[in-house]
C-alpha cells in the first residue's frame, strides 16, 4: 500500500502542466519499504539493471558509450542490497540501443568484481553485438560467425563468474531463413554450456529488429520451436526469460516447460499476478520494471517468504500503473523512464542516457512518471525529486 493510500502527505508540492495550465502535486511519503536480514527464498528475482553515462560524456547517437563507474556500479549494490539478482548487460542497460561491445565487456566483467565481493547473484547477457547485421553473410558462413560471436561473450560472462543468459540476435534474425537455423546455432551453444543458462525471447515492441525471431511472426508457430529447443536442451536450461507482454501466453507456456525449467517472467505489464501465481504455479522474475520498483519487490517477495501472498500482489500491484506507462509504447524507449526516476531518487548526478536516449521520452511523459512513482511510494527523498522535478519543468520550458 502506498503513502497515499494511508493518507499521508509531506508539505511538498509541485506545479505540473495539465491539459488546463498547471495543476499542483502534492507529494506522499515513501513506501514502507524494507531491505531483507536473509535471503529471498520463494522466488528467483533479477532486477535488469540500466547504466549512467559520465556527466560530460559524448552521449549523441552512435558515440562508444562513456559510463560513470561509480554510479552506475552503486546502483547495483542497491539491488543487491535488497535481495535482489542483478541481470545485467541486458536491454535494459542499452545493448545495441547506445552501449557498445566493448563498454558492456568491461560492464560484465566489474559488475562481476562487485557481485563476487558482495556475494550478489548475477547474470550477465551474451548475444552477438560485436558483429554488424548487415555485414554477416547469409547462410551456413553466417551462422558460423553467429555462433562464434557468442561464443567469446559466453567467455567473458562465465570469466565474470556470472550465470550466461543468451540473448535474442539481431543477426540470427536477419540471417536465418528457417526455424532450423535457430535451432541449429543455440543447439550448438547448449551442447557447450558449463552449466545451466537463461533462454532470453525478446519481443518486438522491446526490439523491432526481433521480429520473426524463432523462424517465424506467428507466437504460436515461434512458440512451437521455442518449446522444441527446450525441450531437446532441458538439462542445459536453468530458465527462460520471455518478454511479449502476454501474460496468458506466458502461463500457458510455463505449463508446458520441462519439470525443473523455470519460467522468468519479462512481462512488464503482468508482473504482480504472473510473480504471485496461483495453485498451478508461479512465475520467477527478471525484469526492467525492478530497476525502478526495487524496495517495492523487495518487500513483496519478503511477504511472500512470510506467506502472505495476498500482501504481497498488494504491494506489487499499487506499482503495476508505473510500470504500464514506463514502459507504453512505443516500448524501446521505456529506459528512459527508468534513468529519470534514478535521477529523480538521487542514483545518478544527472538526467543522462548514452546513445541520447534521454530525448526518448515527453515532458508530459515523464511528469507522469514522477506522478506514479509518487503514488507509489517510490521517491526515497520527495524533497529532492521535488527540487529536481522543478529544474526538469524549468530547463524544459515550463514554468
Amino acid at each position: 500500500m502506498s503513502s497515499h493510500a494511508t493518507g499521508l502527505a509531506t508539505d511538498i508540492s509541485v506545479d505540473l502542466p495539465g491539459d488546463d495550465g498547471l495543476r499542483r502535486h502534492q507529494l506522499g511519503e515513501p513506501g514502507p519499504w524494507r531491505r531483507p536480514s536473509t535471503e529471498i527464498r520463494s522466488r528467483i528475482a533479477y532486477g535488469a539493471a540500466h547504466v549512467v553515462p559520465r556527466p560530460l560524456a559524448d552521449t549523441s547517437p552512435g558515440a562508444p558509450a562513456d559510463l560513470d563507474w561509480d554510479a552506475t556500479l552503486a546502483y547495483r549494490h542497491e539491488l543487491w542490497s535488497y535481495g535482489l539478482g542483478v541481470a545485467d548487460a541486458m536491454d535494459t542497460a542499452q545493448r545495441g540501443m547506445g552501449l557498445d561491445w566493448p563498454a558492456t565487456r568491461e560492464l560484465i566483467r566489474r559488475t562481476g568484481r562487485e557481485a563476487t565481493a558482495v556475494g550478489g547473484r548475477l547474470a550477465c547477457g551474451a548475444g552477438t553485438d560485436q558483429l554488424r547485421p548487415e555485414d554477416v553473410p547469409s547462410g551456413a558462413a553466417g551462422l558460423t560467425a553467429i555462433t562464434d560471436a557468442y561464443r567469446e561473450q559466453i567467455d567473458v560472462v562465465r570469466g565474470a563468474g556470472a550465470q550466461v543468459i543468451l540473448m535474442a540476435s539481431r543477426a540470427l534474425a536477419r540471417v536465418a531463413a528457417t526455424p532450423e537455423d535457430y535451432l541449429r546455432v543455440y543447439g550448438a551453444l547448449l551442447a557447450e554450456a558449463d552449466r545451466p543458462v537463461i533462454l532470453h525471447w525478446l519481443g518486438e515492441m522491446f526490439d523491432p529488429a526481433l521480429r520473426g525471431y524463432w523462424g517465424s511472426d506467428d507466437i504460436g508457430t515461434a512458440t512451437t520451436v521455442f518449446r522444441e529447443l527446450v525441450a531437446a536442451n532441458a538439462g542445459q536450461v536453468d530458465g527462460v526469460k520471455v518478454s511479449l507482454l502476454d501474460a496468458g501466453h506466458e502461463v500457458a507456456l510455463r505449463r508446458a516447460l520441462p519439470s525443473g525449467v523455470r519460467l522468468y517472467t519479462g512481462d512488464d505489464f503482468n508482473y504482480p499476478e504472473l510473480i504471485v501465481g496461483d495453485g498451478e504455479g508461479h512465475s520467477d522474475a527478471l525484469l526492467g520494471i525492478f530497476a525502478a520498483i526495487y524496495p517495492a519487490a523487495s518487500t513483496a517477495l519478503q511477504e511472500l517468504d512470510a506467506g502472505n501472498p495476498e500482501r504481497a500482489l498488494e504491494i506489487l500491484e499499487s506499482t503495476r500503473a508505473l510500470g504500464r506507462h514506463i514502459f507504453a509504447a512505443p516500448t524501446y524507449y521505456y529506459k528512459t523512464g527508468i534513468a529519470f526516476l534514478s535521477w529523480l531518487n538521487g542514483r545518478q548526478p544527472g538526467f543522462t542516457m548514452v546513445g541520447g536516449l534521454a530525448s526518448g521520452r515527453s515532458v508530459a511523459h515523464l511528469c507522469e512518471v514522477f506522478t506514479l512513482a509518487d503514488r507509489a511510494g517510490l521517491l526515497s527523498d520527495p524533497d529532492l525529486a521535488a527540487q529536481r522535478m522543478r529544474m526538469y519543468l524549468t530547463v524544459n520550458g515550463v514554468t
